[in-house]
C-alpha cells in the first residue's frame, strides 16, 4: 500500500511540473510573438505624441501673442473709425470727378507759345521778359489759385425740382472744375508777354486784359462764355442749368463787358 501512495505521488508531482512547463513554454512563446512589428508601432506612436506635444505648443504660443495683441488691435480699430468718419465728411464736399486742372492748363499754354521761344536759352528767356511792360495790374498778382467751392448733396436738394432737374452733385461738381480750368488759363494767356503768344492769341489777350480791368471784375478769377468747351460744362442744355444753379447757390455771378458775356468765380464768404 504504502509502494502504490508513493508511486501516485510521484505521478501527481510529475504531472504538475508538466503543467507548469507548458505555462512557462505559452508565456515564452507570447512574449515573443511579433517582436519586430511591436517595437515598429510603439515607436510610431511615440513620435505621433511627439509630435502633437509641439503643435500643442506652438498653438499655446500663437494664442499668448494674440492675446497681447489684441489691445494694439483695438486702439488701432478706435483710430480707424476716427478716420473713417472724417473722410465721410470730407467727402460730402469732394466730388468724384477731379481732373488735373494744372496739367491741362499747362498743356494750353503750351500750345500758346511760338515754338522759336520754347528752345531757347533759359538766361537769353529771363531777359526777354524783364523788357516787357507789366500787363498785370498788382491786384492781380495776389490772386492765387481759382476758387473750387464745390456743391454738397444737402444744396442740391434744396433746390426745386424743376431748377434741380436731373442734375447731380458731380456733374455739377466738374463743371466746377472745368470753370476754374477757363478761368487759371485765362490768368496765364494775360500775364504772358506778346512775343510768347501766337498771333492769334494776342487779340484775345488783350481783350481779357480789359476785361480783367473792369470794376467788376478786378481782382477776381473769372471766363468768358466763349471758354467754355467741355469736358464737363457745354453750351447745352445742361450746361446752362448748371450755370443756374451754380448762380442760384452763390458760386458764380455774370456781368456783360462789351459783347462778352462774363462769369465770375466767388468765393466763400
Amino acid at each position: 500500500m504504502e509502494a502504490k501512495k508513493a508511486g501516485s505521488s510521484l505521478d501527481d508531482l510529475m504531472s504538475s511540473f508538466n503543467t507548469r512547463i507548458a505555462e512557462l513554454q505559452e508565456l515564452v512563446i507570447a512574449r515573443n510573438m511579433y517582436p519586430a512589428t511591436s517595437i515598429t508601432d510603439l515607436s510610431a506612436v511615440d513620435a505621433a505624441l511627439k509630435a502633437m506635444e509641439l503643435q500643442l505648443q506652438a498653438i499655446k504660443d500663437r494664442l499668448r501673442d494674440e492675446t497681447l495683441a489684441i489691445p494694439k488691435a483695438k486702439s488701432i480699430i478706435g483710430a480707424s473709425l476716427q478716420q473713417q468718419k472724417k473722410l465721410q465728411n470730407m467727402s460730402v464736399y469732394v466730388p468724384s470727378f477731379l481732373p488735373e486742372r494744372l496739367s491741362i492748363t499747362n498743356l494750353e499754354t503750351n500750345r500758346c507759345l511760338l515754338p522759336e521761344f520754347s528752345k531757347q536759352d533759359p538766361g537769353f528767356g529771363s531777359l526777354k521778359l524783364e523788357e516787357e511792360p507789366a500787363a498785370l495790374p498788382k491786384e492781380k498778382k495776389g490772386r492765387g489759385s481759382p476758387p473750387l467751392w464745390y456743391i454738397t448733396a444737402d444744396e442740391l436738394d434744396s433746390l426745386s425740382s424743376y431748377m434741380r432737374g436731373r442734375l447731380t452733385q458731380e456733374k455739377v461738381n466738374a463743371a466746377i472744375n472745368d470753370m476754374a480750368t477757363y478761368a487759371e488759363a485765362n490768368v496765364q494767356l494775360i500775364a504772358a508777354p506778346k512775343k510768347k503768344l501766337a498771333e492769334n492769341l494776342w487779340e484775345k489777350a488783350l481783350e481779357l486784359r480789359d476785361i480783367a480791368m473792369a470794376e467788376a471784375v478786378k481782382g477776381k478769377h473769372f471766363f468768358i462764355e466763349n471758354d467754355i468747351k467741355g469736358p464737363a460744362l457745354k453750351l447745352d442744355n445742361t450746361g446752362k442749368a448748371i450755370l443756374t444753379v451754380l448762380r442760384h447757390l452763390g458760386r458764380i455771378s455774370e456781368t456783360r463787358i462789351g459783347h462778352h458775356r462774363v462769369i465770375i468765380l466767388l468765393k466763400p464768404q
